[in-house]
Order: structure tokens, then C-alpha cells, then sequence
């Protein structure tokens, strides 16, 4: 005998029904309990009830931001627990009536049929680095903010100014001194200087950041296995690391690539098949990741005999530089997917070729038109 418990999660309550294989709990059985210290202990003492008959306990739970937690407490208690994949459980968001109660029974009814999707929690370490990298990201962001309103500043001043005049401390003080030695920018120079500070302690905190970050991966060995990839940096080898965790999740390399959401929509119905833009599903910062991987292998002297390289100049000739460098950010999804499994460092010999561009013949475009 098994006991299906449909869970209801928020913030501050979770609402929980009960079925069995010959028994269901009517909606005005349904209990709610706070998520605090008593309403957790109120419920794990009712799983244990029923752990005490000799049953089994299944708990299904959607994907939230106290799943986690929840999900920690309950298993204490000797339940299971199986993590909704949201984006793949459409009959909750796209019910007519949308209550606690009927969610529960919703999630219960669906777990006593084993028809779950269930949705990967990674490990705390990793959650960890998650959350340093995008605290990082949001400090970068915040830096080029503050950059971008003194190139402002100093365009409606009219004076000169480049790009990289702000990426170094000599071409800030540089800046400064030119404020500072006019009389009509006195309030202006003020203003840049106390930007700056902000600069420079923002990217303190980011060094910071990226050094807790170095630590927690120092021996990773994917993270080493990665940075052997020509024009790969730490910053892109930790985002791989961080949403990608276990690379044997993935059966193969394209599903792996699907993960990233690197693949077109397909639509295949009878005679008629339709391929859309890409799915953007999964994490969009290991996608953005690839492309950014791209771009790097690119900036390499070395690599422009590789045959993904030559894919990658070719297509952005005829087909533009978006659909090439998701093309080429696909490529090395699937490479990476390659190397994690196989356990192998990158081999630069492997890619190295002339790419043939696949020429259609005049029946073959026939047939497509």
C-alpha cells in the first residue's frame, strides 16, 4: 500500500491532499498547514502515521523557491518526494479553476498514476555557485551602468572620449584630471569622482566573488576539463559547471543541447514539417554561455582552421551572424557534452579541417519550393 500526497506549496502555508489506491480524500478534507517550525512538525508526525502502517509515503511538489527546504524536511520523515517540472506540467496553470485544494488533488491524482514530470534539484555546492554567479552578474551589470552615465556625462560636455578610456585606473584619473583642471566642470568632476569610487568598489566585490568561487572549484574536475577549450575562460567553464552539474542527466549530446535550448521548435504533423526559431528552454545562462564561448573561440588567431569556425564564417556570409553563432554555440553544446562524458580534455587536432558547404542539387530545390 502507498500513500500519494499532493502538495500545494508557498510561501507562508502548503496545502495537502491524501490518496490511496482505493481511497481519495474529498476536497473538504484537505488540510493546510504553515510552513513554520509546528505546521512542519504537524505534518512529518502524519507521515510518520502513516509510515508506521508499513506504507509507503509519495509526496509531489511543484518547483519553488522553498522547495528545497521542504523537500529536506520531508525526507526526514521517510517520504519521497518528486520535484515538478513545471514548464512539462501544463494542467495546473491551464485550469479553469485554479484553488490550493484542487492543485493538491491535481498533483496527488497525477503522482498515483506515476505521470510526473519530475524536475532535477541540484546539489547545495552547486546552488551555491549559482547564486555567487549571478550575484556576480548583477554587479557587472551595475559597473557598466555607472559606466555608461560618465560616457554620458562627458558627450554632453563634448569631449572626447573612447570605450576603453574607463576600463583602467590611469585612463579614469586620466578623465579626472581633465574635469578637474576646468573651472566650468567643477560639479561635473565631483560627480565622475564619486562614480568612479563606486566603480572600483563594485569591482572589488566582484574580485572577491570570483575568488570564493575559485576556491569552491579549484579541484572540479569539470571545470579543468572545460578550461582546456581554446578561448575558454573561468567565468564560462563555472556557468557550465553550475547548470550542468551532472552531465550523465543526458543520454545524448543533442539532448544535452536541448537542455541549453539551443534547438529550433519542430513541428511535424502528416506531410508538413515546420522548424522555428530556437526553444529557449532551460537555463539562459549556460545559453548565453555557449554563444559567449563562441565568440571567445573566436577571438583566437589559431582557430580559424577549425571546421566549425569555417561553419560559423560561412553561414554569417549567408545567413546572418544570429542563426550562425547559435549554430555554433549548438556545436559546442554538443562538444562539451562529448568531452564531460567521455572524460577527455579538448582536442584542438580534431577540429581542425576544411568545412564543405552541403550544395543542393536542382531536384532537391525543386522539391523544397
Amino acid at each position: 500500500m502507498a500513500f500519494f500526497i499532493g502538495v500545494d506549496l508557498h510561501k507562508t502555508q502548503f496545502t495537502v491532499h491524501v490518496r490511496t489506491e482505493e481511497k481519495v480524500e474529498s476536497l473538504d478534507q484537505i488540510k493546510q498547514y504553515p510552513t513554520t517550525t509546528a505546521g512542519y512538525a504537524e505534518f512529518l508526525s502524519r507521515i510518520e502515521t502513516y509510515k508506521a502502517t508499513g506504507a509507503a509515503v509519495k509526496i509531489g511538489v511543484e518547483s519553488t523557491g522553498n522547495t528545497r527546504f521542504f523537500k529536506n524536511q520531508v525526507e526526514k520523515a521517510g517520504a519521497e518526494v518528486t520535484v515538478i517540472n513545471t514548464l512539462k506540467f501544463k494542467v495546473i496553470n491551464e485550469s479553469t479553476k485554479k484553488t490550493d485544494k484542487h492543485d493538491a488533488s491535481t498533483i496527488s491524482e497525477f503522482l498515483s498514476k506515476d505521470m510526473l514530470p519530475e524536475s532535477y534539484l541540484c546539489g547545495k555546492e552547486t546552488e551555491n555557485i549559482r547564486r555567487l554567479l549571478k550575484s556576480r552578474e548583477r554587479l557587472v551589470r551595475s559597473t557598466v551602468g555607472q559606466k555608461n552615465e560618465i560616457h554620458a556625462l562627458l558627450v554632453s560636455l563634448g569631449l572626447s572620449d573612447e570605450l576603453r578610456s574607463l576600463q583602467s585606473k590611469k585612463g579614469r584619473q586620466k578623465i579626472l584630471d581633465t574635469l578637474e583642471s576646468n573651472n566650468d566642470y567643477v560639479l561635473e568632476a565631483q560627480s565622475v569622482k564619486l562614480m568612479f569610487e563606486i566603480i572600483e568598489r563594485i569591482e572589488e566585490s566582484v574580485k572577491i566573488i570570483e575568488k570564493q568561487i575559485s576556491e569552491l572549484t579549484k579541484d572540479d574536475e569539470m571545470v579543468n576539463r572545460l578550461m582546456t577549450i581554446r578561448g575558454c575562460g573561468k567565468i564560462t567553464a563555472w556557468t557550465v559547471r553550475a547548470y550542468t552539474e551532472d552531465i550523465s542527466r543526458f543520454a545524448t549530446a543533442k539532448k544535452y543541447a536541448a537542455f541549453c535550448g539551443l534547438v529550433p521548435w519542430v513541428q511535424d504533423s502528416n506531410e508538413t514539417i515546420h522548424h522555428g526559431k530556437i526553444t529557449k528552454r532551460g537555463p539562459q545562462e549556460l545559453r548565453t554561455c555557449f554563444v559567449q564561448l563562441v565568440l571567445g573561440i573566436r577571438r583566437c588567431k589559431d582557430t580559424s582552421e577549425w571546421r566549425m569556425m569555417q561553419r560559423y564564417e560561412y553561414m554569417k556570409k549567408n545567413k546572418g551572424s544570429g542563426k550562425s553563432i547559435v549554430a555554433a554555440a549548438r556545436k559546442m553544446a554538443e562538444i562539451v557534452w562529448a568531452m564531460l562524458n567521455d572524460k577527455q580534455d579538448f582536442n584542438a587536432a580534431k577540429m581542425i579541417g576544411k568545412y564543405k558547404p552541403m550544395i543542393l542539387s536542382d531536384k532537391a530545390l525543386t522539391a523544397m519550393n
